[in-house]
């Protein structure tokens, strides 16, 4: 069985094919973070910082397997 990654559990490649496309990147990474509780962290990902972001989500998805999780609100 595959490890599973960040986007909802699904493996590494369909995360990687996800992190790829910025909107289902932006999406992905909202749902994500309203999932795991944090509202703020979601708020952020739906409103600002979108590009900055999703480069950084990509980059950490392709390098360390993980999105970026920095507040734990």
């Amino acid at each position: 069985m595959a490890k599973k990654s960040d986007y909802f559990g699904l493996g590494y490649l369909v995360s990687i094919i996800l992190a790829i496309i910025p909107f289902t990147a932006w999406l992905c990474g909202a749902l994500t973070r309203f999932k795991e509780g944090k509202i703020v962290a979601g708020i952020i990902r739906i409103i600002g910082l979108g590009f900055i972001l999703w480069v950084v989500d990509l980059v950490l998805m392709i390098t360390q397997k993980h999105i970026l999780r920095l507040l734990n609100i």
